[in-house]
Order: structure tokens, then sequence, then C-alpha cells
């Protein structure tokens, strides 16, 4: 035990053990300068503003700053924006990032998407404006015609022609529904009188 702790205090230990502390620093030095350069420290770019760009204009802008971008999938459409636009981006404009950094987008889709017409065929006029409201279809106007069931759907339009429960129109589309006035028609009449 005594050698060891003589060991210990020798020279030629302590000039290693000084040498081991003198590579390690110089290592630790090196290391961090190469992390430094090629993690870019302290390097950023601005993200720029994407907004209401075109696709294409957006690849040119994105190019030029350096970073790279991924498309996500289209939203809802928003008409306050052009088609194939875009509408939002991750991380937002004016953020400090690295170069090549993916900023995420989502475009604008062509239009608002298709949806089902309801059966609102011998519905209360009533709750079939709030089933087609429901869908996102708006009713533009009612128009009556002579039949029995007041205020009950008997048809639907859209454009000005005749469409069935399940048909697929766009979105916010504007629907005529030709209701009952109350009024027995002259052939129901005629079939009652005959009975």
């Amino acid at each position: 035990m005594k050698n060891f702790w003589n060991f210990l205090r020798s020279k030629v230990f302590l000039f290693n053990i000084g040498l081991a502390f003198l590579v390690i620093v110089v290592i630790s030095i090196f290391a961090l300068q190469w992390l430094k350069k090629s993690t870019n420290h302290g390097e950023f770019v601005e993200v720029p503003d994407l907004s209401k760009l075109s696709v294409m204009e957006m690849r040119g802008v994105i190019e030029d700053a350096n970073l790279r971008y991924e498309v996500l999938d289209s939203a809802n459409f928003n008409p306050e924006y052009p088609r194939f636009s875009i509408i939002e981006q991750d991380p937002p404009a004016g953020n400090k990032v690295k170069e090549n950094r993916k900023i995420y987008i989502t475009v604008n889709p062509s239009g608002y998407k298709k949806v089902t017409v309801p059966n609102i065929i011998q519905v209360t006029q009533r709750n079939a404006g709030s089933m087609l409201r429901a869908v996102g279809l708006d009713v533009e106007r009612i128009t009556y015609i002579d039949e029995l069931g007041k205020d009950m759907v008997y048809y639907i339009r859209h454009k000005g022609k005749t469409i069935n429960p399940g048909d697929k129109i766009q979105k916010t589309s504007k629907i005529e529904l030709v209701c009952g006035n109350g009024t027995i028609t002259g052939r129901a009449q005629v079939k009652a009188d005959s009975q």
C-alpha cells in the first residue's frame, strides 16, 4: 500500500495527470468550435410572411430564405384568401429560425367542399331551414305552390333546377324551398267529391 501512495505522489504520475487534463481541455475547445460552426450558432433566418402568396411564389420566397417547406393537408375553403394561396404557416412570420428549417404551410383549396343535401321533403319549412344550415347550406328563398300541407317542403331547387335529397352540392350554396300554401288543389277536390 505504501508503494501505491508513493506512486500517486511521484512526478511521473502528476505529469501524466496534467497532460491528460490539458488534452481534455484542448479537445473540448475544438469540439465546441466545431459545433458552433456546424450548427451556425448565433446565426438565424427570419421566417418570411407567406400569407396570401400562391404556391409558386411561396417556393421562391422559401428558397431565397434558405428554408424548406412541407404542405399540410388543405383546410376548409376561406373566401378571404385567393384560391391555392397560403392561409397558415408554422412557425409564424417574423420568428427567427436556423437555415434549412422546415416551414409547415396550409393551402387554401379551390372552393368549398361538397355536402349532401338532407332529406327535407315533407318536413316543415322551419325544420328544413335548420337542417340545411346544419350542413352548411343557406335558404335563399321560399316559393309557395297550391298544396294542402301549409309550409311543408315539396321540392328543393338549386340555381333553378330541382335537386333531390342525397345530391351533393357545394357548401354555402343557396337553396330554394318549394312549400305548400295550405290550399286544397283542384285534383284533390275532385278525388274527394268522387268518393
